[in-house]
């Protein structure tokens, strides 16, 4: 027995050693959703071997430029657009199993996502049906103005139902009998809210059967119990790269409440949202644009509606890749992302668009708020708190340089660089990559996470 400790005692020494060279790192945004993640998770992609999806469903979009090519993703992860990577959609990921299979589809006719094995997908995690979508849009036209501002893809609803213990999961979907056993007691309930409360027609169960079970068939060849998969592919060695959607501050716990998503968007969510325990992350990057954007209604405290935004919003092409939409623009805000360092625990940070504002003379960063004759320095719990906060600026010379062609921060111009430091300095955190340009390869990687020799800065 005693031999039997200590041979028990050593595996495990060493596979904490071990884990000190392997990296699983957390990607998530600092801000309210749009931050150019997408670019960052396909950038560091090339160094992990499995990426995982762990929260949102198909009201976020993650545009990724690879060469001339623009390739914008919406439940299958980044990493679907190297060979030979695992891509993993999380239990925490509500799936609109039609959107899922056009994207594969798509990918497919692009010359990408050739294996089936490269994709698997959660089997607890949930579905969004076709009622889903229907209350999703009735409900917020009959809010009229005080609509939160939602897609109307049926994601908030998804949630409800997960949350009411009355959702279907994929695995429901795949098994024939089951999935029409539930989808009949659901769609009694759901035909007869939508018919008595929000005035709608319901639906067909024969319609809905055979249009999902034709979406099962096709799925159920990449349905899996990822945890154990994920916990596998750590136990043999391999870099994991999780990623999540939206924002930290559409955290529907942590965000501007109520105008959030529905579900959790911090580091936390995808422990839960993956199967995987926390003391496996090494890492947690925050991934922030240099300015500010945000989509849909809610407070933002550094909004330009002036001449100022419509540049920065031209510039930067600031148009929501899943909806079109329009987003609201502003400067960097410093409060922002110290609440979203302190939620997530980041190590470092991910700075992208800064080549939109190099057409700026100067450029202001928020380093704090002004609250009834009073500065802050995080971000109020209470929106209608938020909404009479007044940002206190400071201003940053402009570089007025082009920076797309530079690929070393000892290029780029001081002012550049200034700024650069200026954020580091105000959020007391590491800019470890930085996006000079919207494809792949303008970027400036600063610190490689999933370098052996590279370690997160130790704080005083």
């Amino acid at each position: 027995m005693a031999k039997n400790f200590l041979a028990n005692l050593r595996t495990n020494s060493l596979i904490r050693d071990e884990r000190i060279f392997m990296a699983n790192i957390i990607v998530i945004g600092m801000q309210w959703g749009d931050e150019g993640k997408g670019k960052i998770i396909d950038l560091l992609t090339e160094f992990a071997q499995v990426v995982v999806r762990f929260q949102g469903g198909n009201n976020a979009g993650h545009t990724v430029v690879v060469g001339q090519q623009k390739v914008i993703l919406h439940l299958i992860p980044s990493g679907a657009l190297y060979p030979q990577k695992s891509c993993v959609i999380g239990n925490g990921v509500v799936v609109d199993p039609q959107v899922l299979l056009a994207e594969v589809d798509e990918l497919q006719k692009l010359g990408y996502f050739r294996a089936d094995d490269q994709l698997l997908l959660s089997e607890d995690a949930h579905l969004i049906m076709p009622y889903h979508r229907r209350i999703d849009v009735a409900r917020e036209r009959m809010k009229g103005e005080g609509k939160i501002g939602t897609t109307g893809r049926g994601i908030g609803p998804a949630y409800e139902d997960k949350v009411a213990r009355e959702g279907i999961r994929v695995g429901d979907l795949v098994r024939e009998k089951l999935f029409r056993k539930k989808l009949e007691a659901r769609l009694a309930v759901k035909n007869h809210y939508l018919e008595t409360c929000l005035h709608e027609k319901g639906f067909d169960l024969e319609e809905i059967f055979q249009e999902y079970s034709g979406y099962g068939e096709r799925l159920k060849k990449y349905v899996s119990d990822i945890s154990v998969f994920i916990d596998e592919q750590i136990r043999e060695g391999r870099h994991i790269l999780l990623e999540g959607a939206q924002g930290t501050h559409l955290d529907i716990d942590h965000g501007t409440y109520p105008f959030v998503t529905s579900s959790n968007t911090v580091a936390g969510g995808a422990c839960t949202g993956a199967g995987i325990g926390p003391t496996k992350i090494t890492e947690v990057i925050g991934v922030s644009k240099a300015y500010t954007t945000r989509v849909g209604g809610g407070p933002f405290p550094t909004e330009l509606t002036d001449e100022v935004g419509e540049r920065i919003r031209e510039r930067g092409k600031e148009f929501g890749a899943t909806t079109g939409r329009p987003r609201r623009c502003g400067w960097l805000d410093i409060p922002l992302l110290l609440d979203a360092i302190r939620l997530n625990g980041l190590t470092g940070i991910a700075l992208t668009k800064m080549d939109v504002l190099s057409e700026f003379d100067a450029i202001k960063i928020c380093t704090a708020y002004q609250f009834r004759n009073k500065r802050y320095t995080r971000v109020p719990s209470a929106v209608e708190d938020l909404e009479e906060c007044e940002p206190l600026y400071e201003e940053i010379p402009g570089w007025k340089q082009e920076l797309r062609d530079i690929r070393h921060f000892r290029d780029l111009p001081p002012k550049a660089q200034a700024y650069v430091r200026r954020v580091e300095e105000l959020t007391a955190t590491e800019v470890m990559v930085v996006s000079v340009g919207e494809r792949r390869e303008e970027t400036i990687l600063r610190r490689n996470p999933f370098d052996r020799g590279s370690r997160p800065p130790q704080k005083a």
